[in-house]
C-alpha cells in the first residue's frame, strides 16, 4: 500500500517537473519567435538623413517607395571598408534591403545599392540649401511607416531637377507647394474662400490675394483678415501653373524666380505652422542671393 502510494507521488512529481520544463521551453521559443527577423524587404528608397551611432554604426532615416518613411541601423557603416560605401549619404537614391522585427522600432539594414548620387549637387551652396530643405521637410511631415508614393516621386523629381538644371528656386517652390497640397493643407487657389470671387490674375485686375499662415483660407483684398500674408498676382499665377504641370515641363516665364521665392516663403510658413517648429535649414535660405 505504502509502496503504491510512493510510486504515485513520484509519478506526480515527474509529471509536474516535465510540465515546468515544457512551459519554460515553450516560453523560450515564443520569445525567440517574436524576436526572429521577418522576411527581407526590398525597395527603392531615398536617404533623408543619417547619424553616427556607437563606434561604427549609422542610424539612417529613409523614405521607401512602398512602405513610407523608415528608420534603421546600418551596422559597420562608419568603418573605412564598409560595404555601404557612399550609399547612405543624404538624398542618395538607392535600392535597399532590410529586415523588420515585430518587437523593434528600428529596422536592420542589410544592403544598399546606389541608383543615383547627389553628392555633386551638394557642392553648390544654393543647391545644397534646397536639397537640405527637401530632406528636412520630408522627414518632418511624413509619419513613420505609412506609404507615401506621391511624396517619394515629388522628392525625387525636385532633387533631380536641382541636380541637372543647377537652379534651385523653381524646384524649391514646387516642392513646398506640392508638400502642402499632398498634406491636405492647401485651399483652392482660384477663388476667395469667403465671397467666392475669382482670384485668377486676369479676373482679379492684378490685385493681390491673401493667405492665412495656417492655410485654412485664401481671401481677396476685401475679405482679408488680420494676420493674412499677401500673395502677389504673379506668385498666385505661378502657383496655379505649378499645380497644373510637372516641374520639368514648366517654363521660366510660367515660374519666374521672384514669384518662385514668394511661393516658397508662403508655403514654408504653412509647413512650419503645421509641424509646430522652425525648419533649421530654412535659416540658410536667407543667405542665398
Amino acid at each position: 500500500m505504502v509502496q503504491k502510494f510512493g510510486s504515485r507521488v513520484r509519478l506526480a512529481r515527474t509529471a509536474a517537473a516535465g510540465s515546468a520544463r515544457t512551459g519554460r521551453f515553450n516560453s523560450f521559443f515564443a520569445r525567440r519567435r517574436a524576436d526572429t527577423p521577418m522576411p527581407l524587404h526590398e525597395s527603392e528608397a531615398i536617404v533623408l538623413q543619417s547619424y553616427p551611432l556607437g563606434e561604427a554604426d549609422r542610424l539612417v532615416s529613409f523614405l521607401t517607395r512602398t512602405m513610407g518613411r523608415m528608420r534603421g541601423v546600418a551596422a559597420g557603416a562608419r568603418r573605412p571598408k564598409s560595404r555601404f560605401g557612399s550609399t547612405l549619404e543624404r538624398l542618395s537614391y538607392i535600392r535597399i534591403w532590410f529586415y523588420e522585427r515585430e518587437t523593434r522600432e528600428l529596422v536592420r539594414i542589410s544592403q544598399c545599392e546606389m541608383i543615383e548620387s547627389f553628392i555633386d549637387a551638394f557642392r553648390d551652396y544654393a543647391s545644397s540649401v534646397a536639397l537640405s530643405i527637401f530632406s528636412e521637410v520630408t522627414q518632418a511631415v511624413l509619419p513613420d511607416k505609412e506609404p507615401a508614393d506621391a511624396n517619394f516621386r515629388l522628392l525625387l523629381l525636385c532633387a533631380q531637377t536641382v541636380k541637372h538644371v543647377g537652379k534651385a528656386e523653381p524646384a524649391l517652390a514646387y516642392f513646398a507647394l506640392w508638400t502642402v497640397k499632398l498634406s491636405g493643407w492647401l485651399p483652392p487657389l482660384d477663388t476667395c474662400t469667403r465671397c467666392g470671387k475669382s482670384l485668377r490674375r486676369e479676373a482679379a485686375a492684378a490685385r493681390p490675394a491673401y493667405v492665412s499662415r495656417s492655410n485654412s483660407a485664401l481671401a481677396c483684398a476685401e475679405c482679408r483678415r488680420p494676420g493674412m500674408k499677401m500673395i502677389s498676382p504673379l506668385a498666385l499665377a505661378a502657383a496655379q501653373a505649378m499645380l497644373g504641370e510637372r516641374l520639368d515641363r514648366l517654363s521660366e516665364q510660367a515660374v519666374p524666380d521672384r514669384a518662385a521665392k514668394e511661393v516658397t516663403e508662403i508655403m514654408l510658413n504653412v509647413i512650419e505652422h503645421q509641424i509646430e517648429k522652425k525648419l533649421a535649414s530654412r535659416e540658410l535660405l536667407e543667405s542665398v542671393g
